[in-house]
């Protein structure tokens, strides 16, 4: 039997911090990105492929929310706006991917499953949104933005101003988890839980409604591999490693750490809650359950012989 990877794709992916977001430039970044897969792809590894959406799904509400003012179409909430996208990221990340797979003469079809996400309605997540959503704002920008739309914006851990920020609510389980291990197990790559997915909660018993909130992707991505018992977990970010006390004189790269070690440098908070927070958390979640290890690189890393963070269980 192949080994299953999940590999979670972080937000440079598809869209870096000083782009403008166009499909051309959007394209291009996921055909480098799905180009550092090729070292997993060669080696024959089963494959499922989940990225973030900040940055889309925050362009995709502005979109909405001009619609709305402008023509007075409806306004779409936050699930809508992931699950669209789910599609649109999905449809950009499976063409450039088969690009690849074409320019190396690798035949494995690729398929995209818009995947829904359940989570707790009475999440405390709600009461503290964490999650960054959308562009980067001046203070003075955010700060006229939350007035006229009721909105919470925080400052960037790395400096780079600041961006809206919604709930982020545990992921509980992931919907057609059977089925895509199933693909994925067939040699199909399979790309899903797009933005850590589509949030619904059980409004009573066998009724399901989705609500304002975007998953963490890495959790989401954590419970993924979990649940389709994986192989390999690897957290994609625009850092080579985890740092301790990152961006000052005294930043530390971190080769390995233990579960016991990560969440002591949780506790003494190194790890920012917009930022790497979350990753650290879902690599140790994985290892946790499964007791293997699960590494947090960047993509121009993966493979390589200094591959980025491992985190292990002793």
């Amino acid at each position: 039997m192949n080994k299953l990877a999940v590999v979670a794709f972080g937000g440079n992916a598809l869209l870096r911090g000083d782009q403008k977001g166009t499909i051309d430039e959007q394209e291009a970044n996921a055909y480098i990105t799905s180009n550092q897969l090729l070292n997993l792809i060669k080696k024959d590894y089963d494959l499922v492929i989940t990225h973030g959406n900040g940055p889309q799904v925050g362009n995709i509400l502005l979109a909405n929310s001009a619609g709305a003012k402008l023509h007075g179409l409806p306004d779409m909430p936050i699930d809508v706006s992931v699950a669209y996208s789910q599609g649109f990221i999905g449809y950009v990340i499976e063409q450039q991917l088969r690009n690849v797979l074409n320019v190396n003469k690798i035949n494995r079809d690729i398929i995209t499953v818009v995947t829904q996400v359940l989570i707790d309605k009475d999440d405390p997540a709600f009461k503290n949104p964490t999650k960054p959503v959308g562009p980067f704002y001046s203070s003075e920008e955010a700060e006229r933005i939350a007035s006229e739309t009721n909105s919470v914006f925080k400052a960037d851990p790395r400096g780079r101003g600041f961006r809206k920020v919604v709930a982020s609510p545990q992921p509980l389980s992931v919907f057609n988890i059977k089925i895509i291990e199933k693909l994925a197990r067939t040699h199909e790559i399979v790309i899903a839980v797009g933005g850590g997915g589509i949030p619904v909660f059980e409004v009573d018993e066998n009724k399901f409604q989705g609500t304002d909130a975007v998953i963490d992707k890495d959790l989401a991505s954590a419970l993924l591999a979990v649940g389709i018992n994986a192989d390999e977990f690897y957290i994609l970010t625009d850092v080579p490693k985890a740092c301790l006390y990152y961006n000052t004189p005294q930043q530390t790269s971190i080769d390995r750490m233990s579960v016991k070690e990560a969440r002591q440098y949780i506790e003494e908070g190194h790890f920012a809650d917009g930022s790497m927070g979350p990753k650290v958390k879902a690599a140790v979640y994985f290892t946790t359950q499964t007791g293997k290890d699960s590494l947090i690189t960047s993509a121009e890393m993966l493979g390589s012989d200094n591959e980025g963070t491992r985190i292990t269980i002793p």
